[in-house]
């Protein structure tokens, strides 16, 4: 139902299976089951990942794959209550999105073409291509806030269909057209360009822009996450503060600070819920501060005029 009726990702799919395989370990040693658990046997459960040293949003996350299960067997006729319905959520402190400063990631967007730029004309044409891949992706995830798991498995069809923009399916299987900048696009097409010419005969325009031997056919999410580590070291950034999901928080706070629009930001995000972006919200304070300040008619700054 997830996959088929909700179009749900690999991702979002395989962690609801290892959280429901969980849970159904737990309740074995209980003498119970997925299909007769009770109230007091998922309470028992929530208690049991506290023990574990799982923190808040790990358990909130635990609970709403057991709320959503319960529920489809509830409306499936398959059991006749849903024992999840009357469960709280664990209390989570408030936290902020870690992001990076401009500067930040503008040493980060220095390094990578510094990388490109030297291996033109002193490294040999393979690790020519690792470096153009590395400035394209980086050029891509930040110019354009995709998630990494969008970002890695683009096929390198979006790029035959316009010049300025990419159609990016998402959560949901939901496409949102996403504005690319000029930046992004000649790193990726100079990327595409020594991709061509290294993989000649094997090149296929209607496979992946970031092939790789992997599963999926496409260069994972944790081979990049390692990359823009390695990445950050050479910047003299530290590397536990750089990751794609970072990158991803700092493109829609550089784009709030510069006085985009909350709404906008949502659509280029691809939140289905506004509320999933009032987490940036913070990066306004100082901005909407001054907003009063400049043109409340009662404002101080005024007065003093």
């Amino acid at each position: 139902m997830l996959s088929v009726e909700r179009g749900v990702s690999e991702n979002t799919l395989a962690g609801y299976r290892r959280d429901l395989v969980d849970l159904s370990g737990f309740l074995s040693s209980r003498s119970s089951a997925l299909l007769r658990a009770s109230n007091a046997d998922l309470r028992a459960y929530l208690q049991n990942l506290s023990k574990r040293g799982f923190a808040a949003s790990s358990q909130a996350r635990r609970l709403s794959a057991m709320r959503q299960f319960f529920q489809f067997l509830y409306a499936e006729n398959l059991r006749g209550d849903d024992p999840s319905s009357t469960l709280d959520s664990p209390r989570q402190p408030l936290t902020l999105p870690k992001t990076l400063s401009v500067e930040a990631v503008d040493h980060l967007l220095t390094q990578a073409e510094h990388q490109a730029a030297n291996a033109d004309s002193a490294l040999s044409q393979a690790k020519h291509l690792v470096t153009l891949r590395t400035l394209a992706r980086l050029e891509l995830l930040y110019s354009t806030g995709l998630r990494v798991s969008e970002l890695v498995a683009l096929p390198i069809a979006v790029l035959n269909r316009a010049q300025d923009h990419l159609i990016v399916t998402g959560k949901g299987n939901k496409d949102r057209l996403v504005p690319m900048s000029a930046r992004a696009r000649i790193a990726t097409q100079r990327y595409r360009k020594m991709l061509k010419q290294r993989r000649g005969d094997r090149h296929n325009d209607d496979g992946f822009l970031f092939p790789a031997s992997s599963v999926q056919g496409h260069i994972t999410r944790q081979a990049f996450a390692r990359d823009l580590k390695d990445l950050a070291m050479k910047a003299g950034l530290p590397p536990g503060a750089i990751s794609p999901h970072v990158l991803r928080h700092a493109f829609a706070s550089h784009l709030l600070q510069n006085g985009a629009d909350l709404r906008a930001v949502q659509q280029l995000l691809g939140h289905a819920d506004i509320a999933t972006t009032q987490i940036y919200t913070h990066v306004l304070e100082d901005r909407l501060r001054q907003l009063v300040e400049d043109a409340h008619p009662l404002s101080q700054s005024k007065s003093d005029k």
